[in-house]
């Protein structure tokens, strides 16, 4: 830390002024070959702000240190994990197969069949990068599970369902039960019901020593389609928990299918505060209008997408992207309370009164401290 900081405070002024912590952000964001990100003022100007806390446009050491050790170490020596989420039988050749999967293939692998992409890819990564943690997700759902056609008529239609007969119903058709809790369901064959086949990981997948396993989709009640939720966000799965526990910052999330469980996946994992990865190559999908807005709607929430054979640089802190530094800031500046100079301030935390209402001119004085996530 104080050699960094001493390489960055040119003017030996005993503080980092934002021509300083310009220099520094071309310096951190570079890919493995050592070319700099580019980064426009406006985000430097954002990313200094967070860490100058006082908001005098002088990052002091004292502010430096938090900057050092909840961002830029982080940044440099990420604890990554890898989630395959779901690689299941029935998604590979059974009852829910994608016959026709859309990927975005890497060209090392046009003599693959698509549909087996999750399966080739994967392993590799497996055996290639020096993930810190590995988890793998499966849908696990009773025989009388809410998402299956041949259960439409064990609930009730709501009266603003699209569709009020449950004969008529077909597979794909979006109804609406009456619950509780009342519930927006697509109705898919059954699938991956507990304890069959369909519900296995597929023996081609690799499947790392150490592994932890996170089971979704058990509510009859509910469907799971991340392995952080049910999709009402009712119930939470094991896997953040687990995550935390290891210290993991990175996410890296592939599996079936990109822009259904991948992708809700891939959003919850920004919204609990993970810097996410979504590996393209080694996910397949659906459709492809659908794949390309849950693309746009992880870059918007400051997450990436990326290609099997760019995840090894990036988990050894070789290849530091700056979308993902700035997500990591938007996770400390949750912890830091400004003072009113700073345009931050709009960002405190605010405590209740004894009576429960909220007092607009106190915050959260708890010192900094990151986010581990």
């Amino acid at each position: 830390m104080e050699a960094c900081f001493a390489a960055f405070d040119k003017d030996e002024d005993g503080s980092i002024n934002i021509n300083e912590f310009s220099a520094l952000c071309k310096a951190l964001f570079r890919n493995e070959k050592g070319k700099p990100y580019k980064l426009d003022s406006q985000q430097v100007s954002d990313l200094f702000m967070i860490f100058n806390t006082s908001g005098d446009g002088s990052m002091s050491k004292q502010e430096f240190v938090y900057c050092w050790n909840g961002w830029i170490k982080k940044i440099v020596r990420p604890q990554s994990a890898l989630v395959v989420v779901d690689v299941q039988n029935d998604f590979i050749s059974g009852s829910l197969a994608l016959h026709r999967p859309v990927i975005e293939a890497a060209e090392e692998q046009d003599n693959l069949e698509t549909r087996d992409a999750a399966l080739y890819i994967q392993p590799r990564m497996l055996d290639t990068v020096p993930f810190d943690m590995h988890c793998y997700s499966l849908d696990w759902h009773p025989k009388d599970h809410i998402s299956f056609i041949e259960n439409v008529g064990i609930r009730t239609l709501a009266a603003d369902s699209p569709i009020q007969d449950g004969g008529k119903c077909n597979l794909y058709d979006l109804v609406i039960f009456e619950g509780p809790p009342k519930t927006s369901q697509i109705l898919w064959p059954a699938h991956c019901i507990q304890e069959s086949w369909g519900a296995e990981l597929h023996k081609d997948l690799k499947v790392h020593p150490n592994a932890k396993t996170v089971f979704k989709g058990v509510n009859p009640q509910l469907d799971s389609y991340s392995a952080f939720y049910d999709n009402q966000k009712l119930s939470k799965t094991i896997l953040d928990e687990l995550i935390r526990k290891e210290g993991v910052s990175d996410l890296y999330i592939c599996g079936i299918a990109t822009d259904v469980c991948v992708a809700s996946t891939a959003f919850h994992a920004l919204e609990l505060g993970f810097r996410t990865a979504l590996v393209s190559d080694a996910s397949r999908g659906i459709n492809l209008e659908n794949i390309n807005a849950a693309y746009n709607r992880i870059k918007e929430e400051h997450g990436v997408i990326v290609n099997s054979t760019e995840v090894k640089a990036m988990v050894q802190g070789r290849d530091r992207r700056p979308e993902l530094g700035y997500k990591l800031a938007l996770e400390c500046r949750k912890n830091i309370t400004y003072p009113a100079k700073n345009k931050n301030s709009k960002y405190n935390k605010q405590i209740t009164n004894n009576d429960g209402n909220m007092n607009g001119n106190e915050t959260i004085s708890n010192p900094p401290q990151l986010v581990r996530a």
